[in-house]
């Protein structure tokens, strides 16, 4: 072997190490993103990307995690899921050769997407060597308008004469617009509204929004007569009305007469910026444009009544009716308009001179750059635009290709330009839209000013055809049926239906090979054989569906041993209500889910031990038992005593048998106390009492007043001498004061005053100088 056939062995080796590790790194890096832990069905897992695929055999893996049958097709091959049994929609791109075009091809595309794919496809256009041609003139016919609307009425024939070049078949028609009829945009003094033009002793005709004169014809005679007719008109404001005036020039196809197989060219002719959207709100007007026809006997009859439509929606209404605009415009407004253009696809923006010399070069030279110029639009309807995304790149027929440019110039009759369309998506419908979605979503790739376009049908490949569960047969193989039959079969959804609840799968599922496949909700998990059980739809109990302590089945709790109620939340033993004496809910109440309920209102507390009013049975046996107390238990006062007594008294040694906190207590006045009970109809009444005698509170009594007085004298005594050194402090420091202080050779009266006049002649030896002015009395100062 040679040396160069070792060096070529050793690279080639070289080189498939390196791309084995590239496929390794590439299929780990799949498997983590398709076999996530959170997967759990189909739809889930094919949502995850393109490279994903679900396996329903119901043998795979046995006993392995569910989010296990998410992964690449290829894994799954590998871990033994044969390919018959891998739910792995493909990407696909079908072109409908049967329909034929002119100028655009295809016609149609069906396209099959999933979510984070995408598929690319090119689309045809040709531009043909001659159009029919349909111009409309939109003229301003307001007052300073007259100079351009006295040339358009002898340039008509010019140039319909020189369109012949480029056409074989050219038609005009003729409309006016000037600003909506109402305040503040025209005066609206009756005279004024009659004739705009009155205190200029000028006969105008009356401002309009927009006014369709002459549908496009080819009588070019026709034409120059009722040019010959027109009249001017005025308003107040700047701004004219060419927005309203130019929408319905658009969409009002019949009455314009656009012809389907024509060029539609939009001759609009002002030398002022039109009003925009809100701008009509100044007066009063704010329902929003519709974009549709309000032509009655040839008049625009919702000037006054609705919006001037957005620049987006215009746009929108000229391309979805292949009109290219061409803007004819004083050269004071050319700066508005030019940034106007770049928001409306298929317009042409020319400065028209003074008397408009020039008008039939300018509409010229816009129609050559159209058929030059080839441009497309994609798009879908609003609602769906956020989960695509488009890419258009053209390639010109001189070869050129630019990424992201979607238009050609300088392209000449006859040849063709090819454009590639990357269409992408996102994601699928939210759950919640999926079922509204529509099962397609439409695509319209339209050429710009062409009469032709594309339609591409969009599939959403976002559910899964076998379904969650799995296949059906296992005999000899499980295999997938399809969806229909197993929804529609009988024997299957007799094993599917609930007869507690009289509903297939309770009406929360599907039935798949005779069993039930449960909805997804976001509310919780549906789940049990017939979709009957939930964690969410029974009552709640400490937060916690069923407390914690049962299961939600049919909206009904099913409680666990040991647990009873609605919501399960009542323990059956009586655990919860023992007081600390051992009796249930200290014997004043009954145990009822796992809560103390008092027998009567007197008593309450978590075990019915509190009984703040149950010191009144107490005091009402207080004068029997101080009768008693007091005479004995002799016949004849026992007799006297009785009258206050409700009961039969008896002494006893003490009381033992009784509950804490259910005897009272009765304070004799000779401090002495007794203990007595009512146990039914007997007051027991204890001979035992608690007695402190007179003396002993006398010594407590004297023994804590001589500690009183002690503690006072003791106190005054430590103040004294506290005093005393601070008195002498005193002194001494005011003794020290007088000594060191200049002696005061005058004491002013209370009716002077002393004002004191200080010069310093050296610094040791200042001079003082004491004036004595004696106090004015008042009576003086205020007689």
């Amino acid at each position: 072997m040679s040396p160069c056939m070792i060096k070529y062995c050793t690279f080639s080796l070289q080189s498939l190490v390196v791309l084995a590790v590239f496929s390794l790194a590439f299929s780990h890096s799949a498997d983590n993103h398709c076999g996530s832990p959170i997967v759990s069905t189909c739809k889930e897992c094919l949502r995850r990307g393109p490279e994903c695929a679900w396996c329903f055999n119901k043998r795979f893996l046995d006993g392995a995690h569910i989010s296990q049958r998410c992964d690449t097709a290829a894994r799954h091959i590998l871990k033994g899921c044969g390919e018959k049994f891998i739910e792995n929609p493909g990407i696909k791109v079908e072109v409908n050769a049967t329909q034929s075009s002119s100028q655009v091809a295809p016609k149609e595309i069906s396209i099959q997407l999933r979510p984070g794919s995408e598929v690319s496809f090119i689309v045809e256009v040709q531009q043909l060597e001659l159009y029919p041609v349909d111009l409309y003139y939109l003229v301003d016919v307001s007052a300073s308008m007259q100079d351009n609307l006295d040339r358009l009425k002898n340039i008509g024939v010019s140039l319909s004469h020189r369109m012949r070049e480029y056409s074989s078949d050219f038609r005009v028609g003729f409309g006016s617009f000037v600003d909506k009829p109402v305040s503040p945009y025209i005066d609206v003094h009756p005279s004024k509204i009659v004739n705009p033009c009155s205190d200029y002793e000028v006969n105008c005709r009356p401002a309009h929004g927009f006014t369709h004169v002459l549908p496009v014809t080819e009588n070019m005679t026709e034409f120059k007569r009722v040019i010959q007719q027109q009249r001017i008109s005025g308003n107040m404001d700047t701004p004219e009305g060419g927005f309203d005036a130019m929408l319905q020039a658009a969409v009002c196809q019949k009455d314009i007469g656009w012809r389907p197989e024509a060029k539609h060219l939009l001759l609009i002719m002002t030398d002022q910026p039109s009003h925009l959207a809100l701008d009509s709100k100044l007066a009063g007007i704010v329902v929003p444009h519709d974009g549709r026809c309000h032509l009655e006997d040839g008049t625009y009859s919702q000037s006054a009544n609705m919006e001037h439509p957005t620049i987006a929606q215009l746009a929108e209404k000229l391309l979805e009716n292949n009109i290219y605009s061409i803007f004819a415009v004083d050269y004071m407004q050319y700066k508005w308009y030019e940034e106007l253009i770049n928001f409306i696809p298929g317009s042409y923006l020319g400065q028209l001179l003074p008397k408009a010399p020039n008008l039939v070069n300018l509409v010229v030279d816009a129609y050559r750059k159209f058929l030059s110029d080839v441009e497309v639009e994609v798009g879908v309807k609003d609602r769906e635009a956020s989960r695509f995304w488009f890419n258009v790149s053209a390639i010109c027929p001189n070869g050129s290709t630019a990424a992201g440019n979607a238009r050609c110039a300088n392209v000449q009759p006859g040849q063709k330009v090819f454009f590639n369309i990357t269409v992408g998506m996102r994601t699928c419908p939210v759950e919640e839209l999926q079922k509204e979605s529509e099962p397609e979503i439409l695509m319209m790739v339209k050429p710009v000013g062409f009469n032709e376009s594309v339609t591409v049908r969009i599939q959403q490949a976002c559910g899964c055809h076998c379904g969650e569960t799995g296949s059906c047969h296992d005999d000899p193989e499980p295999y997938c049926v399809p969806r229909a039959y197993l929804m529609s079969d009988k024997t299957f959804i007799d094993s599917c239906h609930d007869e507690r609840s009289g509903l297939v799968c309770s009406g929360r599922g599907t039935c798949m090979c005779g069993a039930c496949v449960c909805d997804h909700s976001n509310l919780g998990s549906v789940y049990g054989k017939f979709c009957e059980k939930d964690d969410f739809s029974c009552p709640y109990d400490g937060g916690l569906v069923c407390g914690g302590h049962g299961q939600c089945v049919s909206g009904k709790c099913t409680c666990q041993a040991g647990w009873t109620g609605e919501s399960c939340g009542c323990p059956v033993s009586p655990e919860s209500c023992m007081s600390a004496d051992g009796l249930v809910c200290s014997g004043n109440g009954q145990c009822v889910c796992g809560k103390c309920v008092c027998d009567d209102q007197l008593h309450s507390g978590k075990f019915c031990e509190k009984c703040p009013t149950c010191s009144n049975s107490c005091q009402s046996h207080w004068s029997c038992v101080d009768c008693h107390l007091s005479k004995g238990l002799v016949l004849e006062s026992t007799q006297q005593c009785n009258r206050s007594c409700t009961s039969l008294v008896v002494y006893v040694d003490e009381i033992t048998v009784l509950i804490k906190g259910k005897y009272c207590l009765y304070h004799r006045r000779d401090q002495c106390i007794f203990r007595f009970h009512v146990d039914l109809d007997t007051l027991q009444i204890s001979r035992r009492a608690e007695c402190m005698s007179i003396l002993r509170h006398f010594k407590t009594f004297l023994s804590i007043f001589l500690l009183t007085v002690v503690l006072g004298l003791g106190i005054l005594a430590v103040v004294r001498l506290l005093l005393r050194g601070k008195n002498r402090s005193w002194k001494e420091m005011s003794n020290k004061t007088d000594s060191d202080s200049k002696v005061m050779s005058y004491a002013p009266t209370a009716s002077e005053k002393t004002i004191t006049y200080r010069r310093d002649r050296l610094p040791e030896h200042p001079m003082e100088m004491h004036v004595h002015i004696p106090k004015m009395p008042l009576h003086d100062i205020f007689p």
